[in-house]
C-alpha cells in the first residue's frame, strides 16, 4: 500500500451474527505496524460498518448497534467483508442488497466471507469457480446452492485469489488475522494475535469434528 489506510467495509443487515463481524473488525482494528508505538498510531485498516440505512441494528443475539454509513454512501472499499447469521436468509432475497455485494466485491481488491456470509457471495456471483467454506452446518447448503463451488470442508480459513473465505462465528477472528497477514506479513498478524491474547494454532485445519457425511 501507498501508506493510506486500508478501506475495509462490513456489511451488517438485521439478525447479523454478532461474533462474525465482530470477530474481524477487533482484529482489524487492534493491528499496529509498530507495537511500540501502539497507543500513538492507529490501524492500517478504516474499518466501517455499512447498512441499508444508519439506523440500529439487532444482531441474532439481541445485541443492537449502529452502523457507519449506508449502502449507498460507503466509500469504495479495499476489503468488503460479509458476516453471516439467521438474517442470511432473509438477506438472500433482497435482490438490491445481492446487487451491492456484487458491485462492490467486483471493485474491491479483497472479499471475504465469514461464516453464511459466504453464502451471501455465491449469490452475489463472487464464488463462481472458486474454493470456500463456511459454517460447518451449511456445507451441504453450499454445496446445493452453488455446485460451480469447490466446498472445502476441513479447512478453518480458505484463500482462492482475491476471495478469503471463514468457518463459523469465531473463526471470523481467524479471517480478520489472515487478511492482515495477506497485507503486512505474518509477524505483524501474529503481533495482533498476541495483543489480543489469542491463540493462532499450527495449521488450517477446521477446529470442529464434522458429523459422519
Amino acid at each position: 500500500m501507498d501508506g493510506r489506510r486500508i478501506e475495509v467495509a462490513i456489511l451488517v443487515f438485521p439478525d447479523v451474527e454478532l461474533l462474525d463481524f465482530c470477530g474481524p473488525y477487533e482484529a482489524l482494528s487492534a493491528c499496529r505496524l509498530d507495537e511500540a508505538k501502539r497507543r500513538e498510531e492507529p490501524s492500517p485498516f478504516r474499518v466501517r460498518l455499512a447498512a441499508a440505512n444508519v439506523d440500529p441494528v439487532a444482531s441474532a443475539n439481541g445485541a443492537r448497534f449502529l452502523p457507519d454509513v449506508t449502502l449507498g454512501d460507503c466509500p469504495a472499499p479495499d476489503v468488503l467483508l460479509v458476516p453471516g447469521g439467521w438474517g442470511v436468509r432473509a438477506a438472500l432475497d433482497d435482490e438490491a442488497l445481492v446487487g451491492w455485494i456484487r458491485d462492490t466485491g467486483a471493485r474491491a481488491g479483497t472479499v471475504a466471507g465469514v461464516c453464511t456470509g459466504s453464502m451471501l457471495l455465491g449469490k452475489a456471483g463472487l464464488l463462481a469457480g472458486r474454493r470456500a467454506t463456511t459454517h460447518w452446518r451449511s456445507l451441504d447448503w453450499m454445496r446445493a446452492s452453488y455446485p460451480d463451488v469447490t466446498v472445502v470442508s476441513d479447512q478453518h480459513v480458505v484463500e482462492d485469489g482475491d476471495v478469503v473465505t471463514s468457518a463459523g462465528i469465531s473463526a471470523g477472528i481467524d479471517l480478520g488475522l489472515r487478511l492482515i497477514a495477506r497485507f503486512f506479513g505474518e509477524p505483524v498478524a501474529q503481533a495482533t494475535a498476541r495483543h489480543l491474547e489469542y491463540f493462532c494454532p499450527e495449521g488450517n485445519k477446521r477446529r470442529v469434528q464434522l458429523p459422519p457425511h
